[in-house]
């Protein structure tokens, strides 16, 4: 297979324009929405700091208050005096309690925001990212995107062992066509040249039937009747979701 240095160049100038695209209108907004969440989380931690110096400012006053009740000792009766112990020391146990819950839940509640806010930044970008994508795809003239698909599945398929390749093949084995649904219509020409080189990569005789999903944005599926191959946009950033979920979930 010989090179198309045309296809070549265009897809390294929009790549770059894709960089700049994502660096101009992606990275800057969400690092600028990043830098604002971490300036609320700083308000809300600099805020449970201030709780935390009047909580040790209370427990400095209990101290003091049972500096002065052992002073008054010896001149107290005995019951009186450990009673008021007591109180003291009970209520210095509650304040220790109170002050460590109310800086355990601030924490908690900054470390569950920060980490919110992270996830929401993932799935902008993500979000963003394929937008812009799409739109610079939808310059590339179709004969160009569709070589750089197949060639992805020619890849994928000839790499396949026979025994993972065997049975794809056999389901297609009563007449059933082998379905490919791509993200936009193909010139007649490139269909032709696709059924040529799938019926090449699987060793296949059958027909092939062409369908059309945009939901895909870019790429292409191969349906058999009980198996889907997918090489589409759609299902890297379905993944990519998942993936950013379950990222989010395990913290």
């Amino acid at each position: 297979m010989k090179l198309d240095w045309w296809t070549i160049g265009l897809q390294t100038i929009n790549f770059g324009i894709l960089v700049w695209l994502l660096h101009r209108f992606l990275y800057k907004p969400v690092l600028t929405m990043i830098d604002a969440r971490k300036a609320e989380v700083q308000r809300q931690f600099d805020a449970a700091k201030e709780i935390e110096e009047k909580a040790k400012a209370q427990l400095a006053g209990l101290e003091a208050d049972r500096a002065a009740i052992a002073t008054e000792r010896d001149a107290t009766l005995g019951a009186a005096t450990v009673e008021a112990q007591e109180m003291a020391e009970a209520g210095r146990a509650q304040a220790k309690r109170d002050a460590q819950a109310l800086i355990d839940g601030t924490r908690k509640t900054l470390a569950e925001e920060r980490e919110k806010a992270l996830d929401e930044a993932r799935r902008l970008a993500l979000d963003l990212g394929a937008d812009f994508a799409q739109r610079l795809l939808s310059e590339i003239p179709t004969q160009y995107r569709a070589e750089a698909w197949i060639e992805r599945i020619e890849h994928y398929l000839n790499a396949l062992s026979p025994a993972e390749r065997d049975p794809l093949v056999r389901q297609l084995g009563d007449g059933t066509p082998l379905t490919i649904v791509t993200a936009c219509t193909l010139p007649s020409a490139t269909t032709e040249q696709w059924k040529e080189r799938l019926r090449r990569s699987l060793g296949l005789s059958g027909g092939m039937t062409f369908e059309v999903n945009p939901d895909l944005i870019a790429g292409a599926e191969l349906h058999f009747p009980t198996a889907i191959l997918r090489f589409s946009w759609q299902s890297s950033l379905l993944a990519a979701r998942t993936e950013v979920s379950a990222d989010g979930r395990s913290r």
